[in-house]
């Protein structure tokens, strides 16, 4: 009796306990192979609903903002030959969903067969006086909805990158490349900047090794979950950061964004 009053009294109590876990039956627990074909239907049910909203989404905003936007780029197309000869819009050589090529459209910013690097530097002498006005305002991003029209393109996805880029890291953009890319998505606001913070020394240095790196993140972030709730925060916080000129941070490990504090 000694050891059973004092287990009462509290003592002993945690090395009893333990012994008496240790030597508890282990009961398994055996899941129904039936519920998970009955899940899995319903998910791909949910999945194919969700692809649908978003699509049903894409056409009508896009189209929205292209019967808007008429007078616009009329003038835009006006102002563009004016300066300077050559053809209004530019195809930049991309990567579409699946790997397909994609050819996107979009103002044309710089003198007609201007040559270079890939990336553009904010005070790039090969840009015209009305094609810095397109940069910084990001108003030569707009033909790019008629790729979301004929569905090469989503508003919001991943960044469409050069094919030498994609070449680079081709395992990550395996997973990218299982959406539309996007006109605006996590990486375009993360960066939207990007010409300013460009090293001037070594842009293209610079840009494999820390700001790539950052928008593949972001990118396979998005394409792990593109849901129509990370959308609708993406659409919002791109309205800030290009109609209210605000700088937006996006968290690079929850893809959360806010106001960049000062």
């Amino acid at each position: 009796m000694p050891t059973l009053e004092k287990t009462q009294n509290g003592a002993d109590a945690p090395e009893l306990e333990m012994k008496a876990i240790e030597a508890a039956p282990v009961c398994a627990i055996v899941l129904d192979p039936r519920e998970d074909l009955l899940a899995a239907p319903a998910r791909e049910a949910a999945r194919l609903a969700q692809a649908a909203l978003k699509r049903t989404f894409d056409v009508a905003i896009s189209a929205m903002i292209l019967l808007l936007a008429l007078p616009l780029i009329a003038i835009v197309a006006v102002l563009i030959r004016a300066e300077s000869p050559g053809p209004i819009f530019f195809r930049a050589s991309r990567v579409g969903r699946g790997g397909r090529p994609l050819r996107m459209l979009k103002f044309r910013k710089m003198h007609h067969n201007a040559l270079g690097a890939p990336l553009t530097a904010s005070e790039d002498e090969r840009f015209t006086r009305v094609g810095r006005l397109l940069a910084r305002t990001k108003i030569d991003e707009i033909p790019q909805l008629w790729h979301v029209l004929n569905g090469e393109m989503s508003l919001i996805g991943p960044r469409p990158e050069d094919p030498d880029f994609v070449a680079e890291r081709f395992d990550d953009y395996a997973e990218i490349l299982r959406v539309r890319p996007g006109v605006t998505g996590l990486s375009q606001i993360a960066f939207a900047e990007e010409s300013a913070i460009l090293c001037k020394i070594d842009p293209m240095g610079h840009y494999r090794s820390r700001i790539f790196p950052q928008k593949i993140r972001l990118d396979r972030m998005y394409a792990a979950r593109p849901t129509v709730r990370r959308d609708l925060s993406i659409l919002f916080w791109t309205v800030a950061a290009v109609l209210l000129r605000r700088q937006v941070a996006v968290h690079r490990e929850s893809g959360r964004m806010n106001l960049r504090r000062r």
